[in-house]
């Protein structure tokens, strides 16, 4: 009478290990930049009080040209100073600057930018920064 194995060979478990280190090796990469991505919008979310405040004021025809369109002028909050805690946001002649705290993680100094094209209502925005080139926008 012959003895019938059961399980796994060698050849077959260093298959799947193999296997298993592959998508590792993809999968990891992908979740870090949509991982960062998803903490990255918690900046572009943070101009939404300045966009909001230029927009109020454009329609109460404050704004005689894009230079009128500053920080701490206006009607428009003042600076933000970037920070271990906080991001940083600028307004200058109608561009908003948010920059990501100063952390030391991978996004720490990363922007994004806001361009208003004109200040007549209704007001259309270009967005851009260096969250362009990672990805993160």
């Amino acid at each position: 009478m012959s003895k019938l194995q059961s399980g796994f060979t060698l050849i077959e478990l260093m298959i799947v290990t193999a296997i298993i280190g592959i998508l590792v090796s993809v999968a990891l990469p992908a979740y870090d930049l949509y991982r960062n991505r998803a903490r990255f919008s918690e900046a572009i979310l943070a101009i939404g009080f300045y966009r909001a405040a230029i927009l109020v004021q454009a329609h109460a025809d404050r704004f005689n040209s894009l230079a009128d369109v500053d920080a701490g002028t206006n009607g428009i909050p003042p600076t933000q100073a970037q920070a271990a805690s906080t991001h940083g946001i600028n307004v200058v002649d109608g561009v908003i600057t948010v920059t990501w705290r100063a952390d030391g993680t991978d996004l720490a100094g990363i922007t994004y930018t806001l361009a208003a094209e004109t200040v007549d209502p209704p007001i259309t925005w270009v967005s851009g920064g260096t969250c362009v080139n990672g990805g993160f926008c």
